[in-house]
């Protein structure tokens, strides 16, 4: 089908609307911006004004042009666009692992303030793999990504720090924006946005709850050391220990993977130990699970035998049996926080690229007080 200078279809066309046009090799190939004009009767120029809404075209050829491009399917080149500054630059979140329940919060909260603000969301899952973070972090840059959220706890060393300083820079550079999520800020004046929550506060809030109730020998369930979140969760640990007047007994200190298999063996192995405990603070709540499992399955009640607190509040939480006792941390919106001071960031004449959210206790039924 070809198109007069009237914008009238001509007869001969009348077997239908091809989408695609013949290459040069017998095969087809997506329609270019010249099929568009060509359609339409109207220069390539013209076509890409109209496209872009910023040049002043009639009525008429605006309707031409549209529709030539539905009748041929035509996709705008987003990178081109990109590089023309047309087009607002999508939002990255880049994870550990995209089947956690506290992660997938954190992701539905960016996806929804992106979403909000008109950017499309990507998420990325690194499997704990620094150089799969390091591709997926230039890719995103190729991309014209608006901002990159790396999110989860992080090992805090001298590498790390570096690796982070060098993203910072980099995004930086290309326009976009690194943004931390529940990590600690780095050191120096770096380019970077932090949004972390208070692990330290939550589980200081939680091992005063059970030393309240009168337990004095706790089992802590913690991450393993080393990681920003496992350290800080530990750091609130034994600061209420200390505030009590509690010596920390290292023997009930059993460090691990934050998993619902480490917390069901990390529980038999205190139970086989003979260690003595009346209260289990578990470094999360999937991690409660499992050690909840393994004392029902050591014939020890839960709250009546052995007291249990949690870690996230996942929405699981509330529906075991009992109804665990947990720290709520406010993960939606520690997305939606991060994707909005990361496009904020222009906007705000001052203010502060780190924010740290709180956390609460939900008391509920695993809890037991001791006479």
């Amino acid at each position: 089908m070809t198109v007069n200078e009237n914008g009238r279809r001509n007869s001969a066309d009348s077997g239908g609307v091809r989408r695609r046009r013949s290459s040069a090799t017998g095969g087809e190939r997506p329609s270019t911006i010249r099929d568009v004009a060509a359609r339409a009767g109207v220069s390539v120029a013209t076509v890409s004004r109209t496209l872009a809404g910023n040049y002043p075209v009639s009525t008429e050829t605006r309707a031409r042009v549209m529709a030539a491009v539905e009748s041929l399917h035509y996709v705008v080149n987003v990178h081109a666009k990109a590089l023309s500054g047309r087009v607002a630059g999508p939002v990255a979140l880049v994870i550990k692992d995209i089947t956690g329940p506290s992660l997938a919060h954190v992701a539905a909260g960016v996806e929804q303030e992106a979403a909000d603000r008109g950017r499309l969301s990507l998420v990325c899952a690194t499997h704990d793999d620094s150089t799969r973070e390091d591709d997926l972090v230039q890719l995103m840059r190729e991309q014209h990504a608006a901002a990159v959220l790396l999110v989860g706890g992080a090992p805090q060393d001298e590498a790390y720090r570096r690796r982070m300083a060098e993203y910072a820079t980099a995004l930086d550079a290309a326009g976009s924006r690194l943004v931390l999520v529940g990590r600690p800020p780095l050191p120096g004046d770096l380019p970077v946005t932090v949004v972390q929550y208070d692990n330290r506060g939550g589980a200081f809030q939680a091992t005063d709850h059970l030393l309240t109730a009168g337990h004095r020998r706790v089992l802590f369930l913690g991450g393993v050391p080393g990681l920003s979140t496992s350290d800080q969760r530990r750091d609130g640990f034994l600061h209420a220990l200390r505030a009590h007047g509690v010596t920390p007994a290292e023997e009930l200190e059993l460090p691990g993977p934050y998993t619902r298999v480490s917390g069901y063996q990390r529980t038999r192995e205190a139970l086989a130990a003979g260690l003595d405990f009346t209260a289990v603070f578990a470094g999360t709540d999937m991690v409660a699970t499992g050690a909840l499992a393994a004392l029902r399955e050591a014939g020890l009640d839960v709250p009546g035998d052995v007291s249990l607190v949690g870690f996230d509040d996942v929405p699981f939480a509330a529906d075991l049996s009992p109804a665990l006792t947990t720290v709520r941390v406010p993960y939606e919106d520690l997305g939606r926080t991060a994707v909005r001071l990361a496009l904020e960031r222009e906007e705000r004449l001052g203010g502060d690229d780190h924010v740290v959210l709180s956390t609460q206790l939900v008391i509920r039924q695993s809890v037991r007080t001791l006479s």
